[in-house]
């Protein structure tokens, strides 16, 4: 008897070690890394998704976002990329040129619920790159304009400024406010960013690079127009120049040091922290204003999903992408991490209807368009233009010959692309 229970135990743990197995062996596992908070948020996501899909595992790899862009170049080469992963929107360009990401133009085509409608347009341009799209928008930021109510009040203004003339008149106005020599200021335009001066080049249609982005157009008119504009408000002393003089821009707004700052929604949450008791109603957001009386154009940032070219399991990733595309999905990453949604219908969720500073941001995605789309861009806004936008705001050479040399030093960042436009 004991020798027969025991075979039937034995036989009956066989049993199951084979169904296990096999169910294991039809599972596939996808690889998507994602980047900074994003990496933890999304695993909360994924039972919703396995359960619809049984057959389907997602392993989730967190990279730091001071360390995604090396990794995933240092994998590129290895022959070593994940499957997916969370792209920086500008990053699309540079491994779209590699041809290490997929062309979605034939997953989109056959999907019921991934289309160009559903997106912001200028959030769906940054992933086209010669007509093809080569990632899906998975959240969204751009710039508006923060601002004390109360010291615009003061100064003249029950709204926030709505063109560049009110803009800067409202600047005179609040530092008109204080005392000679106290030092405070109207706005605060960092010289060490440099989103301001490119998102104002953009409103007055300067399109940065010329020749089909292989040469520096910061000398043309119309940027030295947008460039000259802001440098205005560091020589006239409405802005603070160096950045030792804002070391923290929640306590600057706070403490009345500035009153109107331009960037992007991870401040909310932070402003929200700071800007209690008394000051809880005197601060808010609004659109940035335009040249001429109307919602000027801002930044089309965020991330995309994308699909590695050589992943073994595309049809599987991209019902993945679907599931993070999905309205209410975009809807639940906003409440863990507070990424803005980049489906549009994502936002009738009560939880972003109803909080007031979020409305400018969706009225400012209405109007918003992607950098230049090359690989260089980073390297061109970062180590070029940030430094001559500091000469300019110091005076150390004018406007003209500050722009001029930098054109001169973005043209040896763009030779080789130009030979390959040469080549071909």
């Amino acid at each position: 008897m004991c020798k027969y229970l025991t075979f039937i135990l034995i036989s009956i743990l066989f049993l199951n070690l084979s169904c296990n197995s096999g169910s294991g062996s039809d599972q596939k596992v996808i690889n998507f890394w994602a980047m900074g908070a994003e990496g933890e948020s999304v695993r909360k996501l994924l039972p919703e998704f396995e359960k619809e899909h049984p057959d389907i595992r997602i392993n989730i790899q967190m990279i730091p976002w001071n360390a995604a862009q090396e990794k995933l170049i240092t994998a590129y080469a290895g022959n070593n990329t994940p499957d997916a992963c969370q792209l920086g929107n500008t990053w699309i360009p540079q491994f779209a040129a590699l041809e290490a990401i997929e062309n979605l133009d034939s997953f989109i085509t056959k999907s019921k619920s991934v289309s160009k409608e559903n997106f912001f347009e200028g959030i769906w341009e940054t992933n086209r790159i010669d007509e093809s799209i080569y990632g899906i928008p998975w959240y969204v930021d751009t710039r508006v304009l923060f601002y004390r109510k109360d010291i615009l009040k003061s100064a003249g203004y029950s709204d926030p400024p709505k063109d560049w003339e009110e803009l800067y008149d409202a600047s005179k106005k609040i530092k008109g406010l204080y005392k000679k020599g106290e030092e405070k200021y109207a706005i605060y335009i960092p010289t060490n960013e440099w989103a301001n001066f490119v998102i104002f080049g953009l409103q007055l249609g300067s399109t940065i690079l010329k020749n089909e982005n292989s040469y520096g157009d910061f000398s043309g008119k119309k940027f030295k127009e947008a460039f000259d504009y802001l440098i205005r408000f560091h020589k006239e002393d409405l802005s603070p120049i160096g950045i030792t003089q804002v070391t923290n821009i929640y306590q600057a707004l706070a403490d009345s040091f500035v009153a109107m700052y331009i960037s992007g929604p991870w401040h909310v949450p932070e402003f929200k922290k700071w800007m209690t008791g008394d000051l809880k109603d005197k601060w808010s957001t609004a659109p940035l204003p335009g040249p001429h009386d109307s919602i000027g154009l801002s930044l089309a940032g965020g991330s995309s999903t994308v699909i590695f070219k050589d992943s073994e399991n595309k049809e599987e990733v991209w019902k993945f992408i679907e599931f993070l595309s999905r309205p209410r999905t975009q809807a639940e990453l906003y409440k863990l991490v507070n990424d803005l949604p980049a489906v549009k219908s994502a936002w009738e969720d009560s939880t972003l209807q109803n909080d007031e500073y979020l409305n400018a941001f969706y009225l400012q995605l209405h109007h918003v368009i992607p950098t230049p789309k090359i690989p260089e861009w980073e390297q061109i806004v970062f180590s070029k233009l940030q430094n001559y936008i500091e000469i300019g705001a110091r005076g150390s050479m004018t406007s003209e010959e500050a722009l001029k040399t930098l054109d001169r030093e973005v043209n040896q960042v763009l030779e080789k692309r130009r030979w390959l436009l040469g080549k071909n």
